[in-house]
């Protein structure tokens, strides 16, 4: 395994973070696919054996009992230094928005509710989830660096925004002497482009660390035509993101499969390999000892100049799915 500076911070994470949405009580949460506690703790032991460091999870993953599972997991597999824990807080729910809490209380609240489910005394990384346009993004940027301060989260992250909001609130956050984002964990894959328009070009110009989510595009850039998985037949929202573009996809997919032929290796090591070239650790769900064995594969294999090019020269643009959609459907102070 390889390892690289979290962009501007001191956290040395492995050039694959392990994805962990796929782990929790399947009973109560919002996906049928996802593994029990015994099966969590198996996956999180190899990839450690691997040399995977870095694990992602959230508060919304299968309502909190993901944290629970990979939180036990590394406690009893790992020492506290030699892993870096991110997890991630929503926005403020109309609840609290009706009762008035305030944005710094709400991450008050669910960071503690995170720290208790993970059985942690602090978070290597606490993450925006989506940006809120019911709460001042002041209140947000106050809170985090509250809790920064508190030593609760050594570093602070955010996930599915524009350039223009990771823009607007760092550059708040360096005027008044506050903690500033230090990754942005967005939609971004081969099939799913558009990060490059204008957000990877700021977070290399701000050495902001990029840990794209979806990196395998929910199993379609690692399994050929008539291949499946529970995921795949079961993941709503991941139909939902790709469907529209199943057939310009499958022109990429297909380059993915040839040249996976023709270095006798995988697809998940091909389409993550040309990942690797674009950002610093991207997200990679596992459920299988396969999944993680592939992604860790991924990292030692070497594309030339020839391969990521003709891997690119098929993309077409995309429209916004999924969370960025509803995302680039708001605007402050009204949802439209």
């Amino acid at each position: 395994m390889k390892y690289e500076k979290l962009g501007k911070s001191d956290l040395n994470v492995s050039r694959i973070c392990m994805g962990c949405m796929g782990f929790g009580n399947a009973s109560i949460g919002q996906h049928s696919w996802t593994l029990d506690e015994a099966q969590t703790r198996e996956i999180i032991k190899h990839g450690l054996d691997l040399g995977i460091n870095f694990y992602d999870t959230a508060i919304a993953y299968q309502n909190g009992t993901s944290e629970q599972y990979v939180g036990k997991a590394l406690r009893d597999f790992a020492k506290r230094d030699d892993y870096v824990i991110a997890t991630k807080f929503t926005p403020r729910t109309q609840e609290e928005i009706d009762g008035g809490m305030s944005g710094q209380k709400h991450i008050e609240n669910y960071l503690n509710q995170s720290l208790s489910n993970l059985g942690m005394d602090y978070v290597d990384l606490y993450i925006y989830h989506m940006w809120d346009y019911h709460t001042p993004m002041e209140e947000i940027m106050d809170g985090l660096n509250r809790v920064v301060k508190a030593g609760k989260a050594r570093y602070i992250g955010i996930s599915n925004c524009f350039a223009w909001q990771l823009a607007k609130a760092n550059y708040y956050a360096r005027e008044n002497a506050m903690t500033e984002f230090i990754s942005i964990q967005g939609h971004y894959n081969l099939i799913a482009r558009e990060e490059e328009r204008e957000m990877a070009p700021f977070c290399y110009s701000e050495n902001i660390a990029m840990t794209p989510y979806s990196s395998l595009a929910g199993g379609r850039l690692s399994k050929r035509p008539g291949e499946t998985s529970k995921r795949l037949e079961e993941d709503a929202y991941a139909k939902f993101k790709y469907d529209a573009t199943a057939e310009a996809d499958a022109r990429i997919i297909a380059r993915v499969a040839e040249l996976a032929d023709k270095r006798n290796v995988s697809m998940t090591e091909i389409s993550l390999a040309w990942l690797l070239t674009k950002v610093t650790s991207p997200v990679v769900g596992a459920t299988k000892f396969s999944h993680a064995d592939g992604a860790a594969k991924a990292v030692d294999l070497e594309l030339t100049a020839d391969e990521i090019s003709y891997l690119e020269e098929m993309y077409v643009p995309h429209a916004l799915v999924g969370v960025m959609a509803q995302n680039g459907k708001q605007k402050a102070g009204n949802v439209v």
